[in-house]
C-alpha cells in the first residue's frame, strides 16, 4: 500500500555555479525550460499528480526568484489550510552553529530540518532535487519501498557510462538491494545512476543523520556539520546498513545542470515529446502570466522549433526554443538556440548554438556563437549571454563567450 503520510522535501537551494551566468541572478529551477516552463515545474507537477499534498519546498540561493515563481503553491493546488506548500528558507539564531544559516549540501539540509522531519512525523520522506525533467509516479517508488522494508529508495536511470561521472552510480544485486554506491566517480564501472529522488525511512534517515554529524562535525569548518552531499556519507553510510533498494525510473530523464546538457535536452524535445511535456492526465502545471498569440509573418522560416506565446518572427528560426515575447525580426536567423523571455534579435543578427537571457538586444549585423561549436558535448563551447545584456551593432561573441548580466558589448 501507498503512505498515506508523505512528507515531499524539493531541495531547490543551490546556486548553480556551473550554470554560470544564467544563475547570477536566479535560482537553478527558476531556469526556464521549453518556453514557458521552469526546471521547479516538473517536480512539482509530479508530486501533484501523485497525489502528495504536503510539500516543504527549500530555498536558499537567490530564494525570491523561486518565491515569486510558487505563488504560494497555486498552481499545484498546495495553496491549502492543511498542508500544502512549506518554504523553508535559511535562519539564524534557531539552533546551534551547524543549524543555523545555509546549508552546505543536500545532506547537510536534511540534517538542519530533522526535528521538523521528525515532528511531522511522516510515514515515509520523498525527496528529490529541482534540475531534472522527467515524468514519474512518486506512489511506484514508495511501493517498492514499503515491499522492501526498506531504509532507503533510490529512484534509478541509465545513461552512457562515459556520462555517469557526473552522477552517483548504483550497483545492485538482482533482487534490487543496492550493494554499492560511488558518488561521481572518476572511471564509472555502470550506467546505472540516482536520479536525485530517493524515499527515506524516517526514523532511519534522522538515526543515520545524527550518526554521521556526531563523527564528521570534530573535523569540519565551523557552522558546517560535515555531512556535505546526499553521496558523500549518507547514501554510502545506508548502503553498508543493508537495507537500500533500487527503482527504476521508466522513461525520459534529463539532468539539466551544465550549459550543454541544458542544449541537449531542448533539442531532444523539439520533434518528439518523450511522454513529458503533452501526456493528458499528467499536465506539467505552471505559472505564467497571460500573452498574445505567436505570429510568424510571411516570409519567415520556422523548423523543428518551439515558439512561446506572444513571439514575432520575421527572421529564421531552426531547431530553437523562443520564451515569451520573443521577436527575431526580418533577416535575422536563430539556430540551435533557446532564447528566453522578451529577447529582441535586430535584422542581419545571428544567434548559434548559444543561450541568450531574459530582456537582452542582439543587435543588428551581430553574431553570437558559432554554428560548428561543439555546444552539445562540451559545456565550455556553449555561449551564453547574462539577462538584460547588449550585444552592440556589429560586435562578433565567438563560441564559448560569457556576457556577465546587464553587460553591454
Amino acid at each position: 500500500m501507498v503512505a498515506h503520510r508523505v512528507l515531499a522535501i524539493v531541495q531547490a537551494g543551490g546556486s548553480g555555479g556551473r550554470m554560470d551566468v544564467l544563475t547570477r541572478e536566479r535560482a537553478k529551477p527558476a531556469l526556464p525550460f521549453a518556453g514557458v516552463y521552469q526546471l521547479l515545474d516538473f517536480p512539482l507537477s509530479n508530486l501533484t499528480h501523485s497525489g502528495c499534498t504536503d510539500v516543504w519546498l527549500s530555498v536558499q540561493f537567490q530564494g525570491s526568484t523561486l518565491e515569486e515563481q510558487v505563488a504560494n503553491g497555486r498552481p499545484w493546488d498546495l495553496d491549502r489550510n492543511v498542508g500544502g506548500l512549506r518554504l523553508l528558507m535559511p535562519q539564524e539564531g534557531t539552533g546551534t552553529l551547524d543549524e543555523d544559516g545555509f546549508a552546505k549540501g543536500n545532506a547537510d539540509l536534511l540534517f538542519r530540518i530533522r526535528d521538523d522531519i521528525q515532528s511531522f512525523d511522516p510515514e515515509v520522506v520523498l525527496v528529490m532535487s529541482a534540475d531534472h525533467v522527467y515524468r514519474f509516479d512518486y506512489r511506484d517508488a514508495i511501493v517498492t519501498h514499503h515491499e522492501h522494508g526498506a531504509e532507503c529508495t533510490v529512484v534509478t536511470t541509465e545513461v552512457p557510462v562515459e556520462d555517469a561521472s557526473d552522477h552517483a552510480t548504483v550497483e545492485h544485486d538482482d533482487d534490487g538491494r543496492v550493494t554499492r554506491v560511488d558518488y561521481k566517480p572518476e572511471e564509472p564501472t555502470t550506467g546505472t545512476v540516482a536520479t536525485e529522488v530517493f524515499v527515506y525511512d524516517p526514523a532511519a534517515l534522522v538515526e543515520v543523520l545524527g550518526e554521521l554529524h556526531r563523527e564528521l562535525s570534530a573535523d569540519s569548518e565551523p557552522g558546517d556539520t560535515g555531512l556535505g552531499d546526499f553521496g558523500d556519507h549518507l547514501l554510502p553510510r545506508l548502503v553498508e546498513r543493508g537495507k537500500v533498494v533500487a527503482h527504476r525510473m521508466p522513461g525520459y530523464w534529463r539532468d539539466l545542470g551544465q550549459p550543454h546538457l541544458y542544449l541537449t535536452a531542448h533539442r531532444e524535445l523539439l520533434t518528439e515529446d518523450r511522454d513529458v511535456l503533452g501526456v493528458p492526465g499528467w499536465t506539467i502545471l505552471t505559472r505564467q502570466p497571460q500573452r498574445q498569440p505567436a505570429r510568424v509573418l510571411d516570409g519567415a522560416t520556422v523548423a523543428d522549433s518551439m515558439l512561446s506565446p506572444g513571439c514575432h518572427v520575421a527572421g529564421e528560426v531552426v531547431r530553437s526554443v523562443l520564451g515569451p515575447g520573443v521577436v527575431v525580426e526580418e533577416g535575422a536567423r536563430v539556430v540551435d538556440s533557446v532564447v528566453f523571455t522578451d529577447t529582441v534579435v535586430r535584422r542581419g543578427a545571428s544567434v548559434h548554438r548559444s543561450i541568450v537571457d531574459t530582456r537582452c538586444e542582439v543587435q543588428a549585423d551581430a553574431r553570437v556563437g558559432e554554428a560548428d561549436a561543439a555546444a552539445y558535448d562540451d559545456p565550455d563551447a556553449v555561449t551564453i549571454v547574462g539577462r538584460h545584456s547588449v550585444v552592440g551593432e556589429g560586435v562578433v561573441l565567438g563560441a564559448g563567450s560569457r556576457l556577465e548580466p546587464g553587460t553591454t558589448a
